[in-house]
């Protein structure tokens, strides 16, 4: 197999690899009303420090389309297009765009590059929510704030964990 075609698929199974870790991230759940909390923020950060941004997006996309498929990757383990469309839908949506945004931002500023991917989270979550609750004010309140804390300490972990992986594994050495 020629270098370029090991390097895809070392970075297909890396995807394949954060994909599975989201579905478990997403297992850990505690109902805080309409939105749960799970460990897929965590797990989106890591994807977005670690993987390359179309491999990154691509890890994400998978996930959502095992989901959506009918495999129970999404919280409490269901599945089905209508947790896309759903009230919250707009945050499993914003996933891949979050971790390709941190992915390609992280070399700017790690902080900054996670703060943006939830940023994006938390404003195509909250609009889908609001739309389905016909109330924006509430769905900022229920969907939003309860999050800050506790993905705040996410990013931090992500973090450390990111840099703990690096310093073991340079995973861009076979970048294509």
């Amino acid at each position: 197999m020629k270098r370029s075609q090991d390097n895809r698929l070392f970075n297909l199974a890396l995807a394949s690899i954060f994909a599975s870790l989201t579905a478990a991230g997403a297992q850990i759940s505690i109902p805080l009303g309409p939105v749960p909390f799970t460990l897929q923020v965590l797990i989106i950060f890591l994807a977005g420090y670690l993987l390359e941004p179309r491999w990154a997006f691509l890890s994400l996309t998978i996930y959502l389309i095992l989901g959506a498929i009918g495999i129970p990757v999404f919280a409490n383990f269901s599945s089905g297009v209508g947790h896309l469309v759903g009230p919250t839908g707009g945050y499993l949506l914003a996933f891949p765009l979050s971790a390709f945004l941190i992915s390609y931002l992280r070399r700017f500023n790690k902080i900054l590059a996670g703060a943006v991917g939830l940023g994006v989270i938390y404003t195509l979550g909250w609009l889908v929510l609001g739309i389905h609750l016909g109330n924006f004010q509430k769905a900022f309140k229920v969907g939003v704030v309860p999050f800050i804390g506790f993905d705040a300490l996410k990013l931090l972990m992500a973090l450390y964990i990111s840099t703990l992986v690096e310093k073991r594994v340079n995973l861009r050495e076979v970048e294509e």
